[in-house]
């Protein structure tokens, strides 16, 4: 499929600043932690993992520019509100699961404590992960709303206001393949 100019959907920018700020999501923590770890420089570590956050603040912008300049609202305009709800509502999750390993491994840290497959603590767990996706499809509605009514035209929102669709079937099969599938065990 071939968009304005010859733009295609591997090439659209949106899609490309998601890609670019998962990488350096991982590249600052595993930076991060590096520098924590087995440079010993707590602070430098602490200013690097802060870094983080600026990552979803420029996918914001790109989004916001692109629809302020009129972009034609792809696939990757209507996932990005979706990629930062679940980035921050995640985000310091993935960092501490890291840190604990990383922890374990290079500074004689305790083993990460598994999660059991069954049972109360596996219920829980379930239970406070679906409540966490329910703040990610919260925020990314927001962010939809946001953008749908400040810099995007009325066609624009239209297709942008499609991604509420794609957040109700993730929390239903979120819901039904956790919290729900735990009940029967």
């Amino acid at each position: 499929m071939t968009e304005p100019d010859g733009m295609t959907e591997l090439t659209d920018p949106v899609l490309l600043t998601i890609v670019a700020c998962e990488i350096g999501f991982w590249v600052l923590v595993l930076g991060g932690l590096l520098l924590r770890y087995l440079a010993r420089l707590s602070r430098t570590s602490m200013v690097v993992l802060a870094l983080v956050p600026v990552l979803d603040v420029v996918l914001l912008a790109v989004v916001a520019i692109d629809l302020a300049r009129g972009g034609e609202v792809a696939f990757a305009h209507r996932i990005a509100p979706i990629y930062l709800g679940a980035t921050v509502m995640f985000g310091h999750r993935m960092i501490a699961w890291a840190d604990v390993r990383f922890a374990h491994r290079f500074a004689d840290g305790p083993p990460p404590t598994p999660i059991p497959k069954k049972g109360p603590v596996r219920r829980r767990h379930e239970w406070r992960e679906f409540a966490r996706w329910l703040g990610a499809a919260g925020i990314s509605a927001a962010i939809t709303a946001l953008l749908g009514f400040t810099v995007a035209d009325d066609a624009q929102r239209e297709v942008m206001f499609g991604s509420f669709q794609m957040l109700g079937v993730v929390t239903v099969i979120w819901f039904v393949t956790g919290p729900v599938w735990t009940l029967g065990e």
